[in-house]
């Protein structure tokens, strides 16, 4: 009965999912500072009350990569991370693994900014005082990491879907710039051209992460 019950409580979260993953992804790109804002309401509610109607920020962004992992399957793209064996590539045989990798690389745009926007406003970094600035990086990290994998999938596939790819990736990319530096502006108190600074070096950063993380396993 124990695992009965077990099993009724994780199918109603799996069918939510598909419920409230397009509500969440749709907050995230047409009120994207109002559904960051939420992190701080959401942080005063019991822990089983929180983020009722939107996604934890952490699993939209794991469910956003998933989605984005079943469009490269679909379009037939092998997974080279896995096909691959040489190096650190030899740890990740078969798709969670790899999945599971993606995630850790992409959580490190939010994590970076957070951590900038942190030390911005002057406080003291720490895990306690990271946890609510990376849950509020996660919905525009999860729009851009949707985003720059749907379009880099479309970039092996031939026109006119090539050209939609580019222009999916870097409308992505501005948006997520536009979105975080009006973001580090109302938290940090500053003004855009810092702001954009401190949005574009912490993209940098993640960026360089992914590199770094990208040739260690496929070389």
């Amino acid at each position: 009965m124990k695992w009965i019950s077990s099993l009724d409580e994780f199918l109603y979260e799996i069918m939510s999912w598909l419920l409230f993953f397009p509500l969440t992804l749709w907050r995230s790109v047409t009120r994207p500072l109002q559904t960051m804002r939420t992190v701080e309401a959401q942080e005063t509610l019991p822990a089983d009350q929180q983020f009722a109607d939107l996604l934890s920020p952490p699993l939209f962004l794991a469910l956003s990569l998933l989605l984005a992992h079943a469009f490269a399957v679909t379009l037939g793209q092998p997974d080279e991370i896995v096909a691959n064996r040489h190096g650190l590539a030899a740890l990740v045989d078969d798709a969670a693994s790899a999945f599971v990798l993606r995630v850790i690389v992409f959580a490190s745009f939010p994590l970076f900014l957070a951590s900038r926007l942190v030390r911005r406003c002057g406080g003291k970094l720490d895990r306690i005082s990271l946890r609510r600035p990376f849950y509020e990086q996660c919905f525009p990290g999860a729009v851009l990491a949707l985003g720059t994998s749907a379009g880099t999938n479309l970039l092996s596939v031939g026109d006119p879907w090539h050209s939609i790819g580019i222009f999916l990736i870097l409308g992505t990319i501005a948006f997520f710039v536009v979105i975080e530096t009006r973001w580090f502006v109302i938290r940090g108190n500053g003004n855009h051209a810092r702001a954009a600074a401190s949005v574009v070096v912490g993209l940098l950063e993640g960026a360089l992460f992914l590199l770094i993380v990208g040739f260690a396993f496929t070389r």
